[in-house]
C-alpha cells in the first residue's frame, strides 16, 4: 500500500503561481509512476501530468504546458506540481496518482486514472479573475 497526502492549495488571483505538494509513504519502492489529476465538480476528473520516477519522463496535458512542470525529490518521497501563470480555468481539486506503471509505455507513465492504484484526497485550488 501507498499513502498519498497532498497540500498546497490556495485561492489566488490568475496569473499567480501555486507549488502543490505530495506527500508519499508506504510501499513507495514500488512506485514507478506518479500523476496529477484535477477534477471540478460535474465534471470526470481529468490528467495533468506525469513523471516515470526511475526515469525522470514528464509529460504534460496540452493545456498545462509551458505553465505547470512535475517534479520529484526521491529522497523526501515528495511529488510536487509548479504552477504559473494561473487562469480560472485552472480551478479544481488538484489530486496526486501513484501506480508501479503497468500502463506505462516507452518510458512514460499513463495518462488515463485507470492506470492509478494509489490516489491522495485532494487539495483544491481556487484562481480568481
Amino acid at each position: 500500500q501507498v499513502h498519498l497526502v497532498e497540500s498546497g492549495g490556495d485561492s489566488v488571483e490568475a496569473g499567480g503561481s501555486l507549488r502543490l505538494s505530495c506527500s508519499a509513504s508506504g510501499a513507495t519502492y514500488n512506485v514507478n509512476c506518479m500523476g496529477w489529476f484535477r477534477q471540478v465538480p460535474g465534471k470526470e476528473r481529468e490528467w495533468v501530468a506525469a513523471i516515470h520516477t526511475t526515469l525522470a519522463n514528464e509529460r504534460y496535458d496540452d493545456s498545462v504546458k509551458g505553465r505547470f512542470t512535475i517534479s520529484q525529490d526521491v529522497g523526501k518521497n515528495t511529488l510536487y506540481l509548479q504552477m504559473n501563470s494561473l487562469k480560472p480555468e485552472d480551478t479544481a481539486v488538484y489530486y496526486c496518482a501513484a501506480d508501479w506503471g503497468r500502463f506505462a509505455a516507452g518510458g512514460y507513465c499513463s495518462t488515463d486514472q485507470q492506470g492509478y492504484d494509489y490516489w491522495g484526497q485532494g487539495t483544491q485550488v481556487t484562481v480568481s479573475s
